[in-house]
């Protein structure tokens, strides 16, 4: 089977997880599975990904994995221990073909957010992998020989920028995203600063990175506060959990514009930096640096990161242009994991409801924004000032 440990996830995951544990256990959410790659017949493989996502649901954290998640100081022990009595439930899946669209699947989870956030990125690098195996075309080796072209092509002194992998989610396959980090280690040295893989993270003694998703701060349109008020609230409760650990905002739940308005002088002081995820990188890097120093903080002691489908080119183009003006980071996805012949899928799992109520994520790019209820996004936007149509 394709997953072996809990483990096998992204850090940010787990640390919402430990969030929601201390401050929402009751919360109930709905997430959606949707495939943006047109003409894919996943449903042909329908029985396949089903029995991986039950061998999923079979998997507990072992000693090993909870005496290492302990060794990372923002991880807390009531947390750990929650997490040795933890697995995940297969009755919250609920998985068919598409009635409506030919190909597609309809996957849908829901239930308590604590006993759910953990499904997102197994189940999407698993549909991945199962989709890949039966690709023709793919070269290991040459696969190799492209990774080592465009990590020569990014190496740079460690203090202009550095290099993370977040190539999880869309993975060519388990196996291939172990072979990978070893290679960026070696070509990159200490510019490669490590990975969002916490399973990896543990077998090769790297730093795991992360903070929080999307679904942080679409959560909270639906968690109490009004909904004007709702990324403020987020920010602030991420802040009470961590207490200046994990200091990186995600700013483009409700696009940029709002989350400036949101982020004022008490939180640029108060977060390490920003990460961009959708738009323009570099209108909304100079943006950000503009915000920063409106506010009265030094964008250079503040950190940029960049993690929306990144390659070479783009490293190199960003880096460039942010050059000494702050500290730069970049998380590679896809373009490090997935880049071995066959075509990458452009796979999502996103929250859509939270205790009933529908939520949102209106993205700074066309196509990335995801709900169930065009009526809440156009009341979405109406409240944050957001202008443009409504994204499906």
């Amino acid at each position: 089977m394709i997953l072996q440990s809990l483990l096998d996830t992204d850090l940010y995951k787990l640390t919402m997880m430990q969030a929601v544990l201390h401050q929402h256990p009751g919360a109930q959410v709905e997430y959606r599975f949707k495939c943006r790659s047109p003409g894919i017949d996943l449903a042909a493989h329908l029985d396949e990904i089903r029995a991986e996502i039950a061998h999923l649901c079979t998997l507990r954290f072992t000693s090993t994995e909870l005496d290492y998640l302990r060794t990372l100081r923002y991880i807390k022990p009531d947390f750990v221990d929650f997490l040795e009595l933890f697995q995940l439930q297969s009755r919250h899946v609920h998985l068919e073909a598409s009635r409506d669209v030919p190909g597609e699947l309809d996957l849908r989870i829901d239930g308590p957010w604590l006993h759910t956030i953990l499904f997102e990125v197994p189940i999407l690098a698993l549909v991945s992998e199962v989709w890949m195996r039966h690709q023709p075309g793919a070269d290991l080796v040459e696969g190799e020989r492209r990774l080592r072209a465009k990590l020569g092509r990014i190496r740079a002194d460690p203090g202009a920028f550095t290099i993370t992998d977040f190539g999880t989610r869309r993975r060519y396959s388990r196996d291939w995203h172990a072979r990978v980090l070893p290679i960026c280690s070696e070509v990159l040295g200490a510019q490669f600063v490590g990975t969002s893989n916490v399973a990896l993270a543990m077998q090769y003694d790297m730093v795991p990175h992360g903070t929080m998703a999307h679904e942080w701060l679409q959560a909270f349109q639906q968690l109490g506060p009004r909904l004007r008020d709702s990324q403020k609230a987020a920010f602030e409760a991420w802040a009470q959990e961590y207490r200046g650990d994990l200091g990186i905002a995600l700013s483009d739940v409700v696009g940029l514009e709002a989350f400036l308005r949101d982020f004022d002088m008490y939180f640029c002081k108060l977060f390490d930096g920003m990460r961009h995820d959708s738009g323009d990188p570099l209108a909304w890097g100079d943006r950000v640096l503009a915000h920063l120093a409106a506010n009265r903080v030094d964008p250079r002691a503040k950190a940029l990161v960049f993690s929306d489908g990144l390659d070479a080119d783009a490293v190199l183009r960003i880096a460039a242009h942010f050059a000494g003006r702050c500290r730069l980071g970049f998380g590679i996805g896809t373009n490090l994991t997935n880049d071995v012949g066959p075509k990458p899928l452009q796979l999502v799992l996103k929250m859509v409801r939270c205790n009933g109520q529908p939520v949102a994520k209106i993205s700074d790019s066309p196509g990335k924004g995801m709900s169930d209820d065009p009526g809440f996004v156009t009341y979405l936007r109406k409240v944050f000032g957001v202008p443009g149509k409504v994204q499906s």
